[in-house]
């Protein structure tokens, strides 16, 4: 019966035979890299960056093989050509800048090229001292075909070329002019590439700006700005914020949502059911009867107010980042216009939003599976577009999880295609497959389990897991120590020392940070209860009166944190990052280089806040570009002084209550035999 059914196949392939287009091409492209699922979705870069393409090519036999990189922009026509240089092993790398936001598109390209392997074996049958009088008449033959494919220029000297190498010279003498690298360069620039080899699929790159890799976010409520008991804030207190914002150093100023506030079932202090309408409610049940997501709370201003804000941000280099919140509360005016969006219930009720046991009464989540989903699609991309109109160009979305993929996608590519320069930071603390989904749809930044990463190895997996594997090519991690809605409990309990070590850790470890503030430099950390991740008096329901001023902030090592990042290019990404071992289990120590390697940050944290640490570290010199010959200096960023050490094996201690965390730049070299007589 084997035998039989296997009879039955081959038949089945005979009868069913393999279609060839070209059986004459003999090139093979495979394993092309960077690919993100088979190039389903693009890879991402920012501007100036470059991309870098490895692809096996080779053919069959023994012949040379020719290889190029493809690349353009999407929106332009035709290729922009760069050779590949072989890596052994029929492995070719090559690399394109990217200049333009948008997409590009590269693909790779083989050929045999009979010429190179004519010239090749020559050059074996001259040094094997054999007759190669025919060999140079396959040679002209080849080179007088070249001429039909050559430029006005090169096509004469190719002509000449071919006569001379079957003229009346020497052997001698036609094997040099074969030989030449001349000829060799006029080949190479006019190659027969009928039956060159294409890889199957044109593959994307999405090009975002800067900010999308290299950015520090500031969250603040605006409602808390006025520094005030009592009184609600504006944007025009938000106004008077900037220039604090801008000496702590950050660059983007995330808004929580500033839409008028429901007030059915509003919330109260400490998410308290019940509340009345004196509390100014939570700024995510969004809507009422001053408008819903394309207006702004009266209290806060006008959009004029709002324009002015955008604005005197940017002067001082700040990017105002806007709440993407995609629900309502029960008062929002689409509950009334459009009730088809929403989820009924049997008892002729609407759904409000619910995580078993959790009830948010004040907000109604959209029902995607509505028969007018269209609607609803064409409605939220209106409202992006119409911030982006009012001069915001960063969103972070809430709870992007919540609604389908495909949204998502349509949604963001098709702002993307008008808008290239918009970045969207994705808030969904969920599942690792579902986050890496949404970042492949199209979202620039995503936030990450770092505030749930406490111990050695689990920050060391994890951040290996986002820059070291295929991860990175498409999911930047936006890592934040806390936010409105979570205060870890290594911060309700570590004191002092834990805000500065995870200050430090987010700062270093990630190209792009954030904080909720004042809540973070102020070191608020009572819990709501015990087990909670709330705070206690969530500025979520109430508005504080945040005293900058005091003595004890944390202000200062902001601000010194963001002045490091932004002087040392080694910060500016997260491509090598790498972890180094610590004789203390307590002691995390990793390094960021950048990549031409005139930059090196070390950086090292005792992630205990209540002993002191000591541990041998170790640092693998050679990769680092140090000789281990020889000893090298270390600045420390944060303490302020120079020392030098010698070798690969270097002893430290941090003792918490002075500071958790050293911030070293390694310089391959003492500056002079006087410096270094000094620091001994």
């Amino acid at each position: 019966m084997a035998v039989q059914r296997m009879r039955s196949q081959l038949e089945y392939e005979r009868a069913v035979p393999i279609q060839v287009e070209e059986g004459r091409r003999r090139a093979v492209v495979e394993a092309v890299a960077p690919q993100v699922d088979g190039g389903r979705f693009p890879i991402k870069r920012t501007l100036g960056e470059r991309v870098v393409v490895e692809a096996d090519a080779f053919a069959d036999g023994h012949d040379e093989v020719r290889v190029v990189l493809l690349h353009r922009r999407a929106t332009v026509g035709g290729w922009t050509e760069t050779p590949m240089a072989p890596l052994g092993n029929d492995r070719w790398r090559g690399e394109f800048e990217v200049t333009h936001l948008g997409r590009y598109v590269y693909s790779v390209s083989a050929w045999v090229d009979h010429f190179a392997t004519w010239r090749r074996d020559l050059q074996k049958r001259v040094e094997a001292g054999q007759d190669v009088s025919v060999d140079l008449l396959v040679g002209a033959q080849l080179v007088n075909v070249a001429t039909e494919r050559a430029d006005r220029e090169d096509g004469p000297r190719l002509e000449t070329w071919a006569v001379e190498l079957v003229g009346e010279g020497s052997l001698a003498s036609r094997v040099k002019l074969a030989l030449d690298d001349e000829l060799a360069d006029l080949m190479a620039r006019h190659p027969n590439r009928a039956l060159a080899t294409t890889f199957e699929r044109e593959l994307e790159v999405v090009v975002d700006p800067v900010r999308a890799s290299f950015s520090a976010w500031y969250e603040l409520f605006p409602r808390s700005t006025s520094g005030e008991v009592g009184r609600h804030g504006t944007f025009l207190d938000v106004i008077g914020r900037l220039d604090y914002v801008a000496e702590l150093g950050f660059d983007v100023l995330y808004l929580p949502p500033i839409h008028p506030v429901g007030r059915t079932f509003r919330k109260g202090a400490n998410n308290a059911t019940g509340g009345s309408e004196r509390n100014p409610g939570v700024p995510w049940a969004i809507g009422g009867p001053d408008g819903g997501h394309t207006a702004i709370h009266p209290e806060l201003g006008t959009l004029e107010d709002f324009r002015a804000l955008v604005a005197e941000a940017e002067r001082r280099g700040i990017a105002i980042a806007l709440d993407l919140a995609f629900q309502s509360s029960p008062d929002h005016p689409y509950v009334r216009e459009h009730p088809q969006w929403y989820r009924q219930r049997p008892d002729g009720t609407i759904q409000y939003a619910e995580n078993p046991p959790k009830k948010y009464q004040d907000i109604y989540p959209f029902d995607f599976e509505s028969e007018e989903w269209r609607g609803l699609w064409a409605e939220f991309d209106a409202v992006t577009r119409y911030w982006i109109r009012q001069g915001v160009r960063i969103f972070r979305v809430d709870n992007p999880h919540t609604k389908p993929f495909v949204f998502w996608e349509w949604l963001i590519d098709g702002i993307k295609r008008d808008e290239p320069d918009v970045i969207f930071l994705a808030e969904a603390f969920t599942r690792p497959k579902v986050m890496y989904r949404l970042a492949k749809l199209g979202f620039s930044q995503s936030y990450t389990y770092f505030t749930w990463r406490t111990t050695k190895a689990e920050l060391a997996d994890y951040f290996t897991e986002l820059t070291r594997s295929g991860v990175q090519e498409f999911f930047r991690p936006n890592v934040w120590p806390n936010t409105p809605d979570i205060l870890h409990e290594g911060l309700q309990y570590g004191g002092r020392p834990a805000f500065e070590f995870r200050l430090v850790l987010a700062a270093t470890l990630a190209a792009s940070y954030g904080i909720y503030g004042p809540a973070y430099e102020l070191m608020e950390h009572v819990a709501r209860e015990p087990g909670s991740e709330e705070y206690l008096n969530s500025e979520k329901y109430e508005i504080k009166a945040w005293d900058l001023d005091r003595p004890d902030s944390l202000a200062p090592l902001v601000a010194q944190l963001n002045r490091i990042r932004r002087a040392h290019p080694a910060l500016h990404s997260n491509a090598r990052l790498a972890f180094h071992p610590v004789d203390d289990e307590r002691l995390l120590a990793y390094s960021k280089r950048a990549e031409d390697g005139s930059d090196i940050v070390l950086t090292i944290v005792n992630l205990d806040p209540h002993l002191t640490r000591s541990g041998m570290l170790h640092l693998p010199l050679d990769e680092l570009g140090i000789d281990a010959g020889h000893p090298f200096e270390v600045d420390d960023l944060l303490a302020g002084t120079t020392v030098i050490w010698q070798g690969a094996e270097n002893r430290v201690e941090l003792d918490p209550s002075r500071c958790p965390a050293m911030v070293l730049s390694l310089k391959p070299h003492v500056r002079s035999e006087t410096d270094f007589e000094y620091f001994l």
